[in-house]
């Protein structure tokens, strides 16, 4: 078995290859290739924190993946990463066991190359301005995501602890992204300034109004995941022209935003335009005119990490790059 670290990971593999593997693996899905059961989630409680238990397989490649991550917001008061995961990769064709991956670094990444995928189809092709609301460790791969499909020439970050979101700055700088950085204390005038909006938080309520959102905005919600998250407000919601999703079922679990606007009559999932895969696949349409709102929600879904999983493998192997190890 290949046992592969984050930082060889990230020595390896980056948004652009990812990016491409996530639209194949999003055509495999909507050509029924993929086979993807239902996640299972436990939750802890008294931790405020959860674990996810993610299989997935390529049918025709012949590999198949389970995810285990686990998420622990209080785990920074204790010098330890909010996120933790892992990856196992087998062999489809006799059952081997073939790596081990660290999974953390591949989440964000997966998660930011949806996004980067969504923005390229929704967002205008003329978005200069990027405000990312939630400076944690998820909202980095999705400003990557977003410079990897727009000419981005200023990012507006707001977080409510506001010496985090400098030290995000800080650290796209240090990245080497050129673009220059704002930090906002008032998430209201951040928005409002927007062309597009990342989010990446857990919050249980709304983190901007939707009443902010100015014409031709396209919004990437990634980080509320649970039934009883809400990042995004109902009039969010409603003015949004098109609402696509990375996986309808998963979403229809867990969206906590999306779930409630229907159970209070506002919305309906039937209002959804259509998932990510019809979009890069052409069954759908993206923007359509410079003034339509676009929502684009993620929840996550195992294939997603089999396709960056598959790709760090295939290019470790080539360049000999992790640990072989017998199990």
């Amino acid at each position: 078995m290949l046992v592969v670290n984050e930082e060889q990971i990230m020595r390896t593999y980056g948004m652009t290859e990812a990016i491409k593997d996530v639209k194949d693996v999003l055509i495999a899905k909507e050509a029924e290739k993929i086979a993807n059961p239902h996640r299972t989630v436990i939750e802890f409680p008294q931790h405020e924190a959860s674990a996810l238990y993610m299989p997935s397989a390529d049918l025709v490649g012949e590999v198949s993946a389970v995810k285990v991550v686990t998420i622990f917001p209080k785990n920074p008061q204790k010098s330890k990463p909010t996120t933790q995961g892992v990856v196992l990769l087998s062999d489809a064709q006799n059952g081997e066991h073939i790596a081990m991956l660290n999974a953390s670094y591949l989440t964000r990444l997966r998660t930011g190359a949806l996004s980067g995928i969504a923005t390229d189809y929704l967002a205008r092709k003329d978005a200069k301005v990027v405000t990312v609301i939630g400076t944690g460790a998820m909202a980095f791969e999705q400003v990557l995501a977003v410079l990897a499909v727009r000419k981005i020439d200023r990012i507006l970050l707001v977080n409510r602890t506001t010496s985090k979101a400098e030290m995000f700055g800080e650290k796209l700088k240090s990245f080497g992204v050129e673009v220059p950085y704002e930090v906002f204390e008032d998430v209201s005038v951040a928005v409002q300034q927007a062309d597009i909006i990342c989010c990446a938080t857990r919050s249980n309520e709304p983190v901007f109004k939707g009443e902010d959102l100015k014409k031709g905005t396209h919004i990437n919600g990634v980080g509320s995941y649970l039934p009883h998250m809400l990042e995004v407000d109902i009039t969010t919601i409603t003015r949004a022209s098109k609402i696509v999703v990375d996986d309808l079922e998963g979403v229809k679990d867990e969206a906590g935003e999306l779930m409630h606007a229907e159970k209070i009559g506002k919305w309906s999932f039937d209002d959804v335009h259509g998932e990510l895969g019809k979009l890069v696949n052409g069954q759908i349409i993206g923007r359509e005119n410079e003034k339509e709102i676009t929502f684009f929600k993620s929840v996550g879904a195992a294939y997603f990490d089999l396709a960056v999983a598959k790709g760090v493998y295939n290019k470790a192997k080539k360049q000999q790059i992790g640990t072989e190890i017998d199990v």
